[in-house]
């Protein structure tokens, strides 16, 4: 659009009104001939035309300091500053404004006044583009020319005094699911209790009734209200109305009690870091939201997918933007309108039942689970610990949740892989000179980097002389030492190389949810450090885990997906469909595939073999773990240690059945020891949760400590 200002600003004055000041002005400088020496003159004062392109460039950039600057001195006394800002501000907060445009048209001039006429468009957020020509009066002051503030300036549709208002029609929240339509989220009734202390009749059998309904103490009940004047009604707790219906009639009778209902969000109670929170706008950013079409008082998601989601939840709001007439007594004059758009209801991966199953065994530990069908990457289950209840914390004057409760623990934890990570240094080794045939002789120690530096196998005794999908199964720190130091020795970058390409020190493409992004450490990191340069010792602690390297369960569970389906690398997604609504279908997303492991099938054939060994071989870290399972499971133990006098953290990732896999799971518990121990039975009852086998308690670990 030529001659349009967008923030940055660009004026297009006539020709005929300007002479010969040209056909166009910048707000930005212009290049201008080399002077000629002359004797020193008065600055010029600024000519009315550029006075004008000053002022539209400050209308575009919403600049209202710049735009009190330019006003007369009368027009500065009779609205301050600070007052203009605000007011600015407010007018561009109400129509939802998202950009402005300026055009100035024409400019007359007689003597000691100008008037110049232009042209101003809105793009805003609910009504889409508003466009509408004004004037700017001038006056020639001694300190040069000023514009005359009058309130058409807001809008050229203001007369003074007049102000807009937006009339909204807000829809109602749509709902989330899980992938068979079972709710996760989704608009309902709510009752919240409240009591009237000077209506209180038999206080024992109110606190008896509240205490049995609410699940609250007697005494907590009773701490709500005490201090109330005897007319105040006082909040005690809101509650799902079905939740609640058991006890409504008895409260209802109850004197004392008043029952309020409402309207608002319903959690199902699962997945609380993934399916998030809604909650109020916050006073801060009350300005953002009004631009982008809200009211400023909605709830809106604040965390996991009901953030993600709020564009299709929330849909659009419709409504009228009005013009207030200075007096009372007339009525408002429509500027424009528009009708809501009701919102989207999002389907995700998820398995409600399942994640409810997830949820209960893993029970009150700190770490993760993530559940994840390796053939295209969909997300059936993922839980973080510790939660929070979202239902509660929508509750009056609910308490903050445990410290750390909101950290998503799967996609933003982030841990040393431990031996999980032998996964991509047989893969490593295996494109890189070393077989599946390949021995390593293991005493208990490697002396590789000097006898003053030993390094110890897990297993004192060592593991004997074991090859190389044994030694994975085994988890063998002595033969992975001795690989990690000949990768050294043909490029020191070999290895962290090798672990970016397996989607390690990088976020995994999920778009629903926020992700960090793990490290791989390697000599150019080490110098940005300031620290040593990078050895073969630090590639040495890299082969089994450890150091400096950090990953997140969700970046190990799509690595195991990758592994697990022949080498595909896919998004993890944990949206399935948006539901239609009028003029838009229903959408959705095919699996997106997003690069391939840089490893042949036969390498991937060794290390599958190697992580089956794991649950099935004598060696293996954890046979007596998965004993008695229907189906063969594959996977990795890991027991990373997480500093001096702590409890290592405890891994499993594996996947099921192991020769057609379905399931990638992966646990993690935040220094709950031995993953043998802890990890790997939480698993196996996942497994046996999702194809609704009896669960196996924990079994008894052998004498032998295993990894």
């Amino acid at each position: 659009m030529s001659g349009w200002t967008r923030r940055q600003f660009l004026v297009r004055l006539l020709p005929a009104a300007l002479g010969a000041v040209g056909s166009a002005c910048r707000a930005v400088a212009r290049p201008s001939p080399t002077p000629t020496p002359v004797p020193p003159t008065p600055t010029p004062r600024p000519s009315p035309e550029g006075v004008v392109a000053a002022f539209l460039e400050a209308m575009a950039r919403e600049d209202g300091a710049a735009l009190w600057a330019l006003l007369t001195p009368a027009s500065q006394a009779r609205l301050p500053r600070a007052d203009l800002d605000a007011l600015w501000r407010q007018t561009l907060d109400t129509a939802g404004v998202q950009a402005v445009e300026t055009q100035a048209l024409a400019l007359i001039q007689e003597g000691e006044r100008a008037q110049a006429r232009y042209r101003v468009r809105w793009e805003t957020a609910l009504f889409g583009w508003l466009e509408a020509e004004g004037t700017l009066d001038l006056r020639l002051l001694p300190e040069g020319w000023r514009v005359v503030w009058r309130d058409g300036l807001l809008w050229p549709a203001l007369q003074e005094g007049e102000r807009l208002q937006v009339e909204y029609i807000i829809p109602e929240r749509a709902n989330l699911y899980d992938r068979e339509g079972q709710a996760l989220a989704a608009q309902g009734e709510w009752v919240e209790i409240g009591v009237v202390p000077g209506q209180i009749v038999d206080e024992k059998m109110l606190l008896q009734r509240l205490s049995q309904a609410t699940g609250l103490p007697p005494e907590t009940v009773q701490a709500r209200y005490r201090g109330g004047r005897p007319d105040w009604y006082m909040p005690i707790v809101a509650l799902p109305a079905g939740r609640l219906a058991p006890w409504a009639a008895d409260l209802e009778a109850t004197p004392g009690v008043v029952l309020r209902a409402r309207s608002g969000r319903i959690y199902a109670g699962v997945a609380p870091h993934v399916v998030g929170l809604v909650g109020k706008i916050p006073p801060e950013e009350r300005s953002a939201w009004r631009r982008r079409g809200y009211r400023g008082d909605e709830w809106v998601g604040r965390m996991g997918l009901e953030a993600w989601g709020e564009p299709y939840l929330a849909g659009t709001h419709g409504g009228r933007l009005l013009i207030l007439p200075a007096r009372a007594e007339e009525p408002p004059r429509v500027l424009a309108e528009r009708p809501f758009q009701p919102g989207r209801p999002v389907f995700t991966t998820l398995k409600r039942d399942f994640q409810a199953q997830v949820e209960q065994i893993f029970g009150n530990r700190t770490g993760a689970v993530v559940v994840m069908d390796p053939r295209h990457g969909e997300i059936l289950a993922m839980a973080s610990g510790p939660a929070f209840d979202p239902n509660a914390l929508l509750q009056p004057g609910a308490a903050p949740p445990p410290p750390g409760a909101f950290l998503n623990r799967a996609t933003q934890g982030l841990y040393p892989p431990g031996s999980l990570f032998k996964i991509v240094v047989m893969a490593a080794a295996l494109t890189h000179g070393f077989t599946a045939a390949s021995t390593f002789q293991d005493p208990g120690y490697w002396e590789g980097l000097g006898p003053g530096y030993r390094k110890w196998c897990w297993l004192r005794t060592g593991h004997g002389v074991v090859d190389l999908p044994t030694a994975l199964a085994a988890s063998c720190n002595v033969a992975f030492y001795q690989i990690g130091f000949a990768l050294h020795q043909q490029d020191p970058d070999l290895l962290p190389r090798m672990a970016r390409a397996f989607g390690l020190g990088g976020t995994t493409g999920l778009q629903e949810l926020p992700e960090a992004e793990g490290l791989v450490p390697d000599a150019a990191w080490r110098a940005r450090q300031g620290g040593r340069p990078w050895s073969a010792g630090d590639t040495v602690n890299l082969s089994i885990g450890q150091g400096d390297l950090l990953v997140t369960p969700l970046q190990m569970a799509r690595l195991l997906a990758a592994v697990a389906n022949g080498g595909t690398l896919y998004r993890p997604r944990l949206v399935l469909r948006l539901g239609a609504a009028p003029g838009q279908p229903e959408a959705t997303w095919p699996p997106e595939p997003q690069g391939r492991l840089p490893v042949p099938e036969e390498a991937l054939a060794v290390i599958r073999q190697g992580l089956l060994g794991v649950t099935t071989h004598p060696r293996g870290t954890a046979p007596w773990v998965f004993r008695g399972m229907p189906f063969p499971v594959a996977g990795k133990t890991g027991t990373a240690e997480a500093g001096p006098g702590r409890p290592p953290h405890a891994w499993f990732a594996g996947y099921a059945p192991a020769d057609a896999p379905e399931l990638v799971v992966v646990v993690v518990v935040e220094h709950g020891g031995q993953g043998s121990a802890v990890a790997a039975p939480l698993a196996r009852q996942i497994l046996e949760a999702y194809y609704g086998l009896p669960r196996t308690p924990f079994p008894t670990p052998p004498p032998q400590p295993d990894r």
